[in-house]
């Protein structure tokens, strides 16, 4: 049975030395959505978060930095009685390349902060995620190797450019993922597009 999505959750950091960090994937998402549904946040101090709203659905950025980030999720879920599978939450994963995203419920929190909050307010890991690929540094031909470091630091031109195009693939996904029909957005979201001249 498909359950509707009520509430969307960007994680990210707020301010403006961080707008542009790797840790932002999830505000980037939430600022998408929310300008593709012309939806206007607003921010709310009972929530500690920056919370748009079209129709039903509810879209919030929490102010209160990564790591606290449940306390803006739990707080609207339980005011306005939305239930685990009716919340994603979309963030940066390290364990994807950038241009990747990926659309699933539960499962653990691989070392993300913010991801771990949110699922220790709610008392709940049964909410769906939206990861956003921005790479490891393990990966990388960056200099910063340390994670945090590499996350609190701007992507790099093709690496935005990536991580960009994958938050349109979700947006594009969105009527679906709304609706309840992940199957359907998985389908889409999952399958990368094919590069000019690539082979079969």
């Amino acid at each position: 049975m498909s359950t509707s999505i009520r509430l969307v959750a960007g994680l990210g950091n707020p301010g403006r030395g961080y707008a542009a960090t790797r840790h932002n994937a999830g505000f980037w998402f939430a600022d998408g959505l929310a300008a593709k549904l012309g939806a206007t946040f607003r921010h709310e101090g009972k929530f500690s978060a920056d919370v748009a709203k079209a129709g039903e659905l509810r879209i919030c950025k929490p102010m209160t930095f990564m790591n606290l980030s449940g306390r803006s999720v739990a707080g609207l879920a339980r005011f306005f009685g939305i239930a685990a599978g009716e919340i994603l939450v979309a963030h940066d994963e390290l364990d994807l390349k950038p241009g990747e995203a990926r659309l699933k419920l539960g499962g653990g929190v691989a070392g993300h902060n913010g991801l771990r909050d949110v699922q220790t307010q709610l008392g709940s890991a049964d909410f769906w995620r939206l990861r956003l690929g921005i790479g490891h540094p393990r990966d990388s031909t960056l200099p910063e190797r340390d994670v945090v470091d590499y996350v609190l630091k701007p992507a790099q031109a093709d690496e935005r450019d990536a991580i960009e195009a994958s938050i349109a693939r979700a947006l594009d996904a969105w009527p679906d993922i709304a609706a309840g029909d992940m199957e359907r957005a998985m389908t889409s979201l999952h399958t990368r597009p094919r590069t000019r001249g690539a082979n079969a």
